[in-house]
């Protein structure tokens, strides 16, 4: 299912009904992909209501993430504007930021990175796979605490061709210098791709989020 978000930016929704969720995600696909690439790469088995923003043109900004960050700004702040609206959502219908995780793979991952450690969204955990903030430098230490308790998984493969293993190492000791609970595994390999590992680790995680309190 699709629909409009405000500002015209299409959205598609899979999982539980909102109304009824134990937890609600934000999903950001990769380049030359559509929501329908993480729809299949994975089901979590929870009552989970998943939100996920549409790339214009299947791409959130023009050039590869470690080149100059100027050059990718706007696409990039308009991307980071979409999933904020989709968390916002969340919130209006009554999701409280422990029940809201976000996840994204590749292009994805960065943008959620970047979102992350620029703007500490009111959010319990994220799943990051294959990917980092974005830009050649290092980006300005958000604070010691502001991103304390934020679960994180991130994943990547030791010789992906797109997103080099020292990008991933440099966005975990941000995350962590941030509050940040980081689980960081890369795995050997050259290839771009999600592992099962991956998947099973992120669904522990989303599972823990929508646990009830007592």
């Amino acid at each position: 299912m699709s629909s409009e978000m405000p500002e015209g930016a299409a959205v598609h929704r899979w999982g539980a009904p909102v109304e009824r969720a134990a937890l609600g995600i934000v999903a950001v696909h990769g380049r030359g992909q559509d929501p329908g690439f993480l729809r299949e790469a994975a089901s979590f088995g929870i009552d989970a209501h998943v939100i996920a923003p549409v790339a214009p043109g299947k791409s959130w900004y023009p050039h590869p993430f470690l080149q100059p960050l100027e050059g990718n700004r706007a696409g990039l702040e308009g991307a980071i504007a979409a999933v904020e609206r989709c968390i916002a959502e969340l919130h209006q219908v009554g999701l409280p930021p422990e029940r809201i995780a976000l996840w994204g793979f590749s292009q994805g991952a960065c943008v959620l990175s970047h979102l992350l450690l620029t703007r500490a969204p009111s959010v319990a955990g994220a799943a990051l796979w294959t990917g980092g903030f974005v830009g050649q430098d290092p980006l300005p230490a958000p604070g010691p605490s502001a991103l304390a308790g934020l679960r994180i998984v991130l994943r990547s493969i030791s010789d992906d061709p797109w997103v080099p293993r020292r990008r991933v190492e440099e966005t975990a000791r941000a995350l962590l210098d941030a509050g940040a609970e980081v689980d960081l595994r890369i795995d050997p390999g050259t290839d771009h791709i999600i592992t099962d590992e991956a998947k099973a680790t992120t669904a522990r995680l989303f599972a823990d989020l929508a646990a009830p309190t007592t």
